[in-house]
C-alpha cells in the first residue's frame, strides 16, 4: 500500500482515472462557527489484469474511476491514461 509519511492514509490522493482530488470548505456548527475541514474522495487501491500486456498493474482510484473502468473496459482507460502521458 502507498502511505504518506505518517503510516496513515493515501500519499496522494487523487484518483488516477478521474483526476479527482480532495476538496476544500468549512465545517460549520450549530452556531454558525466555520472551522477549515476537507473532502477526500473515497480512493482505493486497486489491481486489474491487462491481457494485452499478460500483467496486473495498481491503480489509485475512486469510486466514480471504478465505474469508469467497468464501463469502458480497463485496456481503454490505460489508452487513455498513457496518451495524457501518465506512466502505468
Amino acid at each position: 500500500m502507498i502511505f504518506n509519511k505518517r503510516g496513515r492514509g493515501f500519499a496522494s490522493a487523487d484518483c488516477q482515472v478521474t483526476g479527482r482530488r480532495p476538496s476544500f470548505g468549512n465545517a460549520v456548527s450549530h452556531s454558525h462557527r466555520r472551522t477549515p475541514r476537507r473532502w477526500s474522495p473515497n480512493i482505493q487501491l486497486k489491481t486489474y489484469y491487462l491481457p494485452s500486456e499478460g500483467r496486473r498493474i495498481r491503480l489509485r482510484v475512486s469510486a466514480k474511476g471504478i465505474k469508469v473502468i467497468d464501463r469502458d473496459g480497463i485496456e481503454a482507460v490505460v489508452a487513455r491514461l498513457r496518451r495524457h502521458g501518465q506512466q502505468i
